[in-house]
């Protein structure tokens, strides 16, 4: 079926944990380098969104957001980048 944009839906997979598989569309920086700011809006924003919503404002799968987040909790960085607001205020 396509869209009122003219573009074909979009099939999207789950694991059996329920989080979204890797697709190509919605998760376009999977496998690139976090950067500054997508560490902060992560940390900034996971509270309230979510790993899905915030898996698709990165462009990354589910895991590698709630991988990313453990690791930078178990360093001590979680509240580091929460608290930085240079790139999301």
């Amino acid at each position: 079926m396509t869209d009122i944009l003219g573009k074909e839906d979009i099939q999207v997979e789950y694991d059996r944990w329920g989080r979204m598989k890797y697709h190509p569309e919605l998760h376009p920086n999977h496998g690139k380098p976090f950067t500054e700011s997508d560490l902060e809006y992560l940390c900034k924003f996971y509270d309230f969104d979510g790993p899905r919503l915030i898996s698709l404002a990165l462009g990354r799968t589910e895991h590698t957001i709630r991988t990313k987040l453990d690791q930078l909790k178990k360093r001590g960085l979680f509240e580091y980048y929460k608290n930085l607001n240079k790139h999301w205020v």
